[in-house]
């Protein structure tokens, strides 16, 4: 935070002052009625396009502004204040007033679980919001999925359909009341209303059904997570084979009889953002939730729909065992598509997957699947950031021009950069169907106007087929190509605030090449806009194309090849209808390559027998990462030559079909990572750069973040870690948008000297 302006003196004063920052929709400007009252100070606070604007005056001036941001809503956050002193107004009193309209450069805040005030009203029976599922106040609730339009005011949102009755009236304009001015304020009387009562949910759930709920970003599809056969009835009428389902359960201590936590994660669980957090599985629920992996997903009540339901069942269907519930809680979107937020559309897509529909009469304006964080080194990190998070900026390192972002084909996202803020939407997914397509153009529409931000630019990835880059071109717009793993890697260095020179180690799937080649192992020199390819993963043939990445037998196979055991391949992988064939195929010599890390693990994953076929993405790999107890090193285990990394060695110990699975994995991932610190070391003393960032998919996988991170700790590197985004797809709208933004800037600074 910055303040600026004249010094304040003890005498009467009268002082304009301009908060920007996440101001909107917390509870800022009752906050700051009750801090104006305090020092009986006249004036006003308003929100305004930029954030809340305050005249103050009186003799307590000053008290009023070091006290400020010293105690502000929970939800708040201070980016700066300003200060000025101006003319005395006549009149007494303090008072809110009306937005101002204008140009928006203020934002939403994330929505956030029920807090702990209106948790309490919920079970109280003398309070008018006793067991109502849509308690809400200033600092807690839906937020950014019910917003419409900036400044954040309840005609701007899905409440405008909702009156505010006398009582709920008196309560928003009671500068006393922890709901003044809480824009989504509603009660039993004049609020929203569910469809089905909580006893029915409950009872459906205790009785092995599967229940769809309206959660704050979307439906949820909910199911007692210790029936095996419900949970196996949901895989099949969700048809989702393996993916791990997330589970939820009423508190901390309750999520301790499935799961294992330390203080860090706890924190994530009880935090305001309500994420799915993994953790250590304890076994004991149902097999299914997360098939061959040792953690599980697990999230505590994020609405008081769901606090009332948990209720619910302890009351009226307690465990036979005296534990606690736990209920599945997945996202409803069927075959892969986007989250459903229409009650129409969701009573006709849900009718084959769930025996009971639960929906409300307050809209969802913006869909937003539930985060995904796991703690790697004592510190959190995103697998997806959406509800709980968006839409809270990303600072830059500088101020740059406004671009819009649009990422990649996978777990797809965008950014729009604002000023010396970059914002990133929330998940979208894979752009593999017309629903995610128009879910991710709803999210640029709705992004671009709700920050009233007019890109001078989109920026997209180099590869001309996927949907992103078709939907960049179609905007007339002038366009802006960047490559797949300097993107990856500018992510990191933007959230970092580092222009360079760095190394930048990205360990992904697939990325098309600055020279048209199947990059996904490489390591990268970057300064500002420019990167070199100074090395990258020993070349491995690719057989079958995108067909190789869902069946990891395939760079088994491939792996065999390269080692002189082509022989090997159908008799090791006789299941495989097309393995003889497939063995003729790699002595061809068009078959394509590839430098992916993660094709990597798949033949890692295929050769110890860990999984042949992939029903999700990075299925082999997390099943392979969840055999590692201990990561040990293969001596000599790697070759480094003219800046090419190869684990000829290692596959060769891995190829033996003597090797225990688990003894196989933690050989696998011990290996890589030293290899890949010895890559790094060498590559950084020939550049003369000390920092190192590490992105890619690839690093989702915490033993080889944390092996590398330590291993470059320990020979002198500092290496850097995303923190606010995913290291995968999740993050490439955002490096994009750095690199597209710093790229016209710069052209503007050579015009200028021109």
């Amino acid at each position: 935070m910055t303040m600026s302006g004249e010094a304040m003196a003890r005498e009467k004063t009268r002082l304009r002052l301009h908060v920007s920052g996440a101001v909107q929709g917390v509870g800022f400007r009752p906050y700051v009625y009750g801090l104006a009252t305090r020092y009986r100070l006249g004036g006003f606070v308003a929100n305004d396009p930029q954030g809340v604007v305050i005249e103050i005056e009186g003799d307590r001036t000053s008290d009023f502004v070091r006290a400020l941001p010293l105690e502000r809503p929970p939800l708040a956050r201070i980016d700066r204040i300003s200060v000025q002193q101006v003319g005395s107004v006549a009149g007494d009193g303090f008072c809110i007033r009306a937005s101002e309209q204008g140009r928006v450069s203020t934002r939403i805040v994330a929505d956030a679980a029920t807090c702990p005030q209106c948790l309490s009203e919920l079970f109280d029976p003398s309070s008018r919001f006793h067991l109502y599922p849509f308690v809400n106040c200033t600092h807690c609730g839906p937020r950014y999925t019910i917003a419409e339009r900036l400044p954040y005011d309840r005609p701007a949102t899905a409440m405008k359909h909702f009156a505010m009755c006398s009582a709920c009236a008196a309560e928003y304009a009671n500068p006393a009341s922890r709901r003044f001015h809480a824009e989504a304020i509603a009660c039993p009387q004049c609020g929203p209303h569910l469809s089905h009562d909580i006893e029915a949910i409950a009872a459906a759930v205790a009785d092995s059904r599967i229940v769809a709920i309206k959660g704050l970003g979307g439906y949820q599809l909910l199911c007692d997570a210790r029936d095996r056969e419900a949970v196996q009835r949901l895989r099949e009428r969700k048809q989702r084979d393996q993916k791990p389902f997330a589970v939820m359960a009423a508190s901390a201590d309750a999520a301790a009889e499935f799961a294992e936590f330390d203080a860090a994660e706890r924190a994530l669980l009880e935090s305001p953002a309500r994420p799915i957090v993994l953790l250590k599985s304890r076994q004991r629920l149902a097999a299914a939730i997360a098939p061959g992996l040792c953690r599980i997903g697990a999230m505590l009540p994020v609405a008081p729909l769901h606090h009332l339901v948990l209720h619910a069942l302890h009351a009226a269907h307690p465990p036979a065992d005296g534990g606690s519930w736990a209920i599945v809680a997945t996202s409803a979107n069927p075959g892969g598509e986007p989250l459903l937020i229409d009650n129409d559309e969701a009573g006709q897509r849900l009718a084959g997957i769930a025996d009971l529909i639960v929906t409300h009469d307050r809209d969802i304006v913006t869909r937003a699947d539930d985060s995904v964080v796991s703690v790697v080194a004592g510190r959190p990190r995103f697998i997806r950031r959406a509800r709980g998070y968006i839409p809270e900026p990303i600072r830059l390192a500088r101020a740059v021009p406004s671009v819009l972002a649009v990422g990649g084909a996978l777990k797809s996202t965008a950014t729009v950069t604002r000023g010396d803020e970059a914002f990133v939407s929330q998940h979208i997914g894979d752009l593999d169907n017309a629903e995610a397509v128009r879910f991710f153009e709803e999210t640029v529409r709705h992004l671009t106007s709700t920050l009233d931000v007019e890109p001078v630019a989109v920026v997209h990835d180099l590869h001309p087929d996927m949907a992103s880059t078709r939907f960049a071109e179609a905007t007339g717009c002038r366009l802006i190509a960047v490559q797949h793993h300097h993107a990856h890697a500018a992510s990191v260095m933007a959230e970092h605030g580092l222009e360079g020179p760095a190394l930048a180690l990205v360990l992904d799937g697939f990325g098309l090449g600055a020279d048209g080649g199947n990059w996904g192992g490489e390591l990268l020199r970057c300064e500002g806009i420019r990167f070199r390819r100074i090395g990258h993963l020993a070349p491995l043939k690719l057989p079958g194309g995108d067909r190789a990445a869902r069946e990891p037998w395939r760079m088994a196979a491939a792996m065999l090849h390269s080692l002189g055991r082509g022989s090997q391949i159908a008799r090791r992988f006789a299941a495989q209808p097309s393995a003889a064939r497939l063995s003729a195929l790699l002595d061809e010599p068009d078959v394509p390559v590839t430098t992916s890390a993660g094709r990597l693990f798949d033949a890692a994953a295929g050769l110890l027998g860990v999984a042949a076929i992939q029903s999700y993405e990075g299925e082999a790999a997390m099943k392979l990462e969840a055999r590692v107890r201990r990561p040990w090193i293969a001596e000599g285990g790697w070759i480094i030559e003219d800046g090419v990394l190869s684990l000829r060695p290692l596959f060769e110990r891995l190829a033996s079909q003597a090797i225990d699975v688990s003894e196989g994995a933690e050989l696998f991932h011990g290996t890589f990572a030293a290899a890949c610190v010895d890559w790094a070391v060498r590559a950084a003393s020939a550049a003369g750069v000390n920092d190192i960032v590490l992105g890619g998919g690839c690093f989702l996988n915490a033993v080889l973040a944390e092996e590398v991170r330590r291993g470059c700790l320990a020979a002198g590197l500092n290496p850097l870690l995303p923190r606010q985004l995913p290291p995968n797809d999740g993050g490439l709208s955002f490096g994009q948008a750095w690199i597209g933004a710093l790229q016209i800037a710069e052209q503007h600074d050579l015009e200028g000297t021109a």
